[in-house]
């Protein structure tokens, strides 16, 4: 198994732990987490899932995306 489709199984068995209604991610969302999380994972990800929690699927991606290149702008 590859490491894409290791991922997916392992999502796929949190999002079964999450209960009966768990939220999706699109490929692109985890992409742009990935690419987040490599800044500072355990804050990064904690902030930004405080900030996206009550967002809209289809502007959790971009909200990802355009945080991460604020901050390569930034560095």
């Amino acid at each position: 198994m590859d490491q894409a489709n290791q991922l997916e199984a392992f999502l796929e068995r949190v999002r079964s732990l999450l209960g009966p209604n768990p939220p999706t991610v699109g490929d692109g969302e985890v992409e742009a987490i990935l690419e987040l999380a490599r800044r500072a994972a355990p804050v990064t990800t904690y902030l930004a899932g405080l900030v996206l929690g009550g967002a809209a699927p289809e502007a959790r991606e971009a909200f990802l995306d355009d945080l991460t290149v604020k901050l390569e702008a930034g560095r």
